[in-house]
């Protein structure tokens, strides 16, 4: 725990920078450049009675980035904030079937996301540099497995706060431009926590391995942390009006693990489905006529990013994004149990007031 309340000290450093938007104050040497968007996110559909049939639905999502950034003349230190949480309201049962239920009978979760990144570079030569970068990413409540609708909806709890959990530290060789980045680590810790004792006993340990005197109904034998070392790369870009008032953001990450034992293998249907099984002991030999890149890149985690954003006004704008992410300590549901896809169109009402300068 005491690494916990560590990190929740040093994240709570970056939220102390975020004072003010779009403002630039000069402090000795370097110079703060700080911007933070709240935003509201609402789309909507309604059918009744319609021939071509479909499901109304109302989604509103709240989200939150800022960006806040320290130049000095010898060293960079920014730090980022995105944070998004939405529910969905849906209309998933016939009126026919059930004509006593309500207009969007169903209510499920549509997003939740904090991802928190802090990062010193250094400027060496021609535009490269070293960095150290800590990024965390969580949850802020529990999420679920939905099945059954409107009355008879039933939720299974998958995830929670801190459950799963990653926090990312790297020491990296770094490229910058104006526009984009990259940073390659051969050195790269990766912790990942699981604080809930029900999810663990369920099976859903997201790759934190458990001791040999691990027993299902006792907690005190759970495990709630894992350390990974291994290989870290992260590319990013933000262009703002790439097209006049479009703005675009990108960003992919990729970490390979060297020290975690190989127990995944594919699964017995894999002629007729693309599904992974994880198989306690396996040692990988059902890959053994695979080739090394294929087998590198089936233990390498992938989380890509990409957002779109075009602005009608300065309180309006229309939005894209789109979130991949494979993991093989993710068992999902479904027969792509790996991989993890979200994706979302809509429309956003921007909160944000510009601060007055001093």
């Amino acid at each position: 725990m005491k690494r916990i309340f560590t990190l929740c000290a040093a994240l709570l450093m970056v939220a102390a920078v975020a004072t003010a938007q779009e403002e630039t104050v000069s402090l000795r040497a370097g110079k703060w450049t700080t911007s933070s968007t709240p935003a509201l996110k609402v789309s909507e559909f309604f059918f009744d009675n319609w021939a071509s049939s479909g499901n109304s639905q109302i989604d509103a999502t709240a989200t939150f980035f800022g960006n806040y950034k320290f130049t000095h003349p010898k060293f960079v230190w920014d730090n980022i904030a995105d944070l998004a949480y939405g529910y969905a309201w849906q209309d998933l049962v016939e009126k026919e079937v059930d004509p006593d239920l309500p207009y969007f009978d169903t209510k499920r979760k549509s997003n939740d996301k904090i991802d928190l990144t802090s990062a010193i570079s250094w400027n060496a030569y021609k535009g490269w540099g070293a960095s150290f970068t800590a990024n965390l990413k969580t949850q802020f409540g529990r999420g679920f497995e939905y099945s059954g609708v409107g009355n008879s909806q039933n939720e299974k709890v998958i995830s929670d706060f801190f459950a799963p959990a990653y926090l990312t530290t790297a020491l990296s060789f770094e490229h910058k431009r104006a526009d984009w980045s990259v940073s390659l680590s051969f050195l790269t810790g990766k912790t990942t926590f699981v604080y809930n004792d029900s999810l663990i006993a369920a099976g859903r340990n997201y790759g934190v391995l458990q001791d040999e005197n691990f027993r299902r109904n006792d907690p005190t034998t759970f495990k709630h942390a894992y350390f990974a070392l291994g290989s870290y790369v992260k590319a990013q870009y933000l262009k703002k009006d790439i097209l006049k008032n479009l703005d675009l953001y990108a960003r992919v990450e990729l970490f390979y693990d060297y020290k975690k034992p190989k127990n995944m293998a594919w699964g017995e249907n894999m002629a007729t489905e693309s599904k992974y099984t994880l198989v306690e002991g396996e040692t990988w030999a059902d890959l053994q006529d695979k080739g090394w890149f294929a087998r590198r890149a089936f233990e390498t985690d992938l989380d890509f990013e990409l957002k779109l954003d075009y602005r009608f006004s300065s309180f309006i704008s229309a939005n894209f994004a789109l979130n991949l992410k494979w993991d093989t300590d993710f068992s999902g549901m479904g027969n792509y149990g790996h991989l993890q896809v979200y994706q979302m169109a809509g429309v956003q009402f921007y909160l944000n007031v510009k601060t007055p300068k001093n």
